[in-house]
């Protein structure tokens, strides 16, 4: 079983998101029982909340089934999930910094390195803007997903 977790700041926009857009394309593959799909946020301020209703309202309409409920990152997190994605460079810092010796630093990696269709230096976090903002991250997460799910699930060779 692959083990994915998604991380953005207060895991209630951004990382969650990610989780139900991967959660959904493995689901549709056949590959459920494949992963195992967790978020969590580099800050606990929104611990135990739901995502954001805004968010929510945007992956709903777009056929997205919202779930799930805020919780922070612990290094514990680096050693079990065998790869950490992080939704921009603050959170990507705040990951690495869990592991001083730097030995599951190979496991954390920024989530625009899966983009195929967009070109983004991170998923902006759409706390602060306007609709539009949330549209244009389920965008992104959704291409970098299709791409995740391409790379874990391909054959070798």
């Amino acid at each position: 079983m692959k083990r994915i977790l998604l991380v953005c700041m207060g895991n209630i926009c951004r990382s969650p998101a990610a989780e139900i857009v991967f959660r959904k394309m493995v689901g549709d593959a056949g590959r459920g029982d494949e992963f195992d799909i967790d978020s969590a946020g580099t800050i606990g301020f929104h611990k135990g909340k739901p995502p954001d209703a805004r968010m929510a309202a945007h992956l709903a309409r777009r056929g997205y089934t919202v779930a799930g409920r805020s919780r922070q990152l612990t290094a514990r997190d680096l050693r079990e999930f065998d790869l950490i994605l992080t939704m921009d460079e603050e959170n990507l810092s705040d990951a690495l910094s869990l592991d001083p010796a730097g030995g599951f630093h190979h496991k954390v990696k920024p989530f625009v390195d899966f983009l195929r269709e967009h070109k983004a230096p991170r998923i902006p976090d759409p706390y602060y803007g306007g609709d539009e903002g949330f549209a244009h991250v389920i965008e992104l997460l959704e291409d970098g997903c299709a791409e995740l799910l391409a790379r874990l699930t391909e054959s070798p060779g």
